[in-house]
C-alpha cells in the first residue's frame, strides 16, 4: 500500500487530523494485512509522543457529546455514527441538558471535552461515565482521556479494515 493509499484509508481515523495519521505511516507498520493490532501501536506512539501543549489542542479538537450547539458539519462521519448509535442523537430533553451540563463542568474543571469511546454504550452509561470521571484529577483524567482517544482508533482501524 502506497503512503497516498494508507492516508486516503485510515486519513481520519485521528479527529480531523490526518497529519497525525501520516506520521504514523511513517513510523510502520503501513501494511494493513498486519490488521489493527499492527497498526494500532503506530497509531498510540504518535498520540503518546505528542508534547504536552499539542496533546491538548489535539484532545481540544474532539467535539463535546452530543452538542446541540454543535452543526452536522461541525462532526466527523465517525463521531456523528459513534454517537448516533449510542443514541445520542435522541436524547429526551432531560437527558441532553443533564448531557450539556456535564460537558460544561468536565471542560470548566479539565480545560478538554470529555471523551469517551461510546461504542456500544446507552446513554445512561454514557452519563454515569461523566459524572465518575469528573472525581478525577487533572493528571487521572488526562490519562483517561488519552486511553479513550486510544480506544476510539483502534474501534475505527478495525472498522475500516472490516474486524469485528
Amino acid at each position: 500500500m502506497t503512503r497516498e493509499e494508507f492516508l486516503a484509508r485510515f486519513g481520519t481515523v485521528f479527529e480531523n487530523r490526518p497529519d497525525l495519521a501520516a506520521a504514523a505511516w511513517d513510523r510502520g507498520p503501513s501494511d494493513p494485512s498486519a490488521g489493527s493490532a499492527g497498526l494500532h501501536p503506530a497509531f498510540v506512539a504518535v498520540l503518546r509522543d505528542l508534547p504536552a501543549d499539542a496533546l491538548l489542542a489535539f484532545l481540544n479538537a474532539h467535539p463535546d457529546l452530543a452538542a446541540r450547539s454543535a452543526r452536522p458539519a461541525d462532526l466527523t462521519p465517525d463521531s456523528r455514527r459513534e454517537q448516533g448509535s449510542a443514541g445520542l442523537d435522541a436524547l429526551d430533553a432531560s437527558a441532553g441538558a443533564r448531557l450539556l451540563e456535564l460537558n460544561k463542568a468536565y471542560r470548566e474543571r479539565f480545560g478538554f471535552p470529555f471523551i469517551l469511546a461510546v461504542k456500544g454504550k446507552r446513554p445512561g452509561e454514557i452519563l454515569a461515565a461523566l459524572e465518575s470521571r469528573l472525581r478525577n484529577t487533572e493528571a487521572e483524567e488526562r490519562t483517561e482521556a488519552l486511553r479513550q482517544v486510544e480506544r476510539i482508533l483502534l474501534l475505527r482501524l478495525k472498522g475500516r479494515l472490516g474486524e469485528a
